[in-house]
């Protein structure tokens, strides 16, 4: 009679906690699938080739792959192309068909992942156009979704209407344009008083994923606004803006406006007679002749002095200084800003006769004390211009 009674009470303890382990068994229930990103593959096109290899997991079962490769074009390495395609997964097995998304080459992938120890080891072949492209990955390592996100950082700077010329330059315009319609926006810019980076027109692997591509341009910065307003205008502009260019602040003072306009705009004379004044007389050089730039709206001042290399040799330092004077801010604005840049200096032998061949610092010592004082230099034109200088622990003009 005892035994059945304890019999019983087993018997109802454990119908007590069935729910409980169930909800228990519930709990630990597989959660849903996992990203992961390898963002190499060795062998590829020469391991020249930007790689993101998405995969899914499903409880620790690869259920899904996506390869996305972005390469120097075939015979023009300065080119990119890019292909990207869901590959088929059977085991270990990963395969795909597809072709480049801008020169429309016939890409095959056939790759084999197998795991080794904590890493994995991918295998196979890539055909680009008739190239075939073996790949020998081993040991590779991934990262989650998380981490890889936070690596994805694009230097992307773009004010469409700043407060004012301290982290953008008045002179540099950013303009993304939809990738479909950029050849057609660049030959509108034929005959146009408007310079273009070269290095924007070579779409980077970003762009070529994100279907937009940035040209970078430079105008005189009195033109900035009217060139911006037209090209925002123009089909397949997504957004247009001034971003960083030549500006340093380091290099820029700002001072008041009206004693060097004339009629609304900068006076040139002006500005050039009390730059050109003071370069001479803080570099000790002589004027040689001094030119602005319509396009870019950069003054260019040439100068000359004696070398103090061996002056027995009567040496001279042909000196170079580019300057550019902007409002302060896009729109009304009672300050001016001016920028010099470094000086570039070419020792030359002008004496009459046989001349002496000058090679500028190859592997030589350093001659930084020969080089003009750039200090004397933007204090000088700081108090030509009865200027402020830019602080940069503050942020603030001073």
């Amino acid at each position: 009679m005892r035994a059945l009674a304890s019999l019983l009470t087993i018997l109802a303890v454990s119908a007590l906690s069935a729910p409980h382990a169930h909800a228990q068994a519930k709990a630990k229930a597989p959660s849903g699938p996992e990203i992961r990103y390898f963002t190499y593959l060795t062998g590829l096109m020469d391991d020249r080739a930007d790689v993101i290899l998405k995969e899914t997991r499903q409880s620790g079962r690869v259920t899904a792959m996506n390869l996305d490769v972005c390469f120097p074009t075939p015979g023009n390495p300065e080119r990119t192309d890019r292909f990207a395609l869901d590959l088929a997964v059977s085991g270990d097995k990963m395969s795909g068909t597809t072709q480049s998304q801008d020169d429309k080459l016939p890409v095959s992938v056939n790759l084999t992942r197998k795991p080794n120890g904590k890493t994995v080891d991918i295998t196979g072949a890539i055909v680009v156009g008739k190239t075939s492209h073996a790949v020998t990955s081993t040991e590779m390592t991934n990262m989650s979704e998380r981490e890889y996100n936070e690596q994805q950082t694009i230097d992307d700077t773009l004010e469409t209407s700043p407060a004012a010329f301290t982290s953008v330059s008045p002179e540099a315009l950013s303009v993304k344009v939809k990738r479909a319609a950029v050849l057609d926006f660049v030959k509108t810019l034929r005959g146009e008083n408007i310079q273009v980076a070269l290095f924007g027109l070579i779409a980077s692997c970003a762009e070529l994923r994100s279907g937009e591509q940035v040209l970078r341009l430079t105008v005189d910065p009195e033109r900035a606004q009217a060139t911006l307003a037209a090209l925002r205008g123009k089909p397949g502009v997504v957004v247009a803006g001034w971003t960083d260019g030549n500006m340093d602040m380091e290099r820029t003072i700002r001072f008041p406006a009206g004693p060097w306009r004339e009629a609304g705009k900068i006076d040139r004379a002006k500005v050039t007679q009390a730059v050109t004044d003071n370069l001479a007389k803080s570099l000790s050089a002589t004027l040689v002749g001094s030119k602005w730039n319509d396009t870019t709206g950069e003054l260019t001042v040439n100068l000359k002095r004696p070398s103090g290399v061996l002056p027995g040799l009567g040496l001279t330092e042909n000196i170079s200084v580019v300057v550019m004077v902007a409002a302060d801010r896009p729109d009304a604005s009672e300050h001016l800003l001016l920028w010099a840049g470094s000086p570039a200096i070419e020792t030359v032998d002008e004496q009459a006769g046989p001349k002496l061949l000058i090679g500028e610092n190859a592997g030589g010592n350093d001659e930084e004390s020969l080089s003009p004082n750039d200090g004397q230099m933007l204090a000088g034109l700081a108090a030509a211009f009865k200027a402020q200088r830019w602080d940069s622990e503050t942020t603030a003009w001073k």
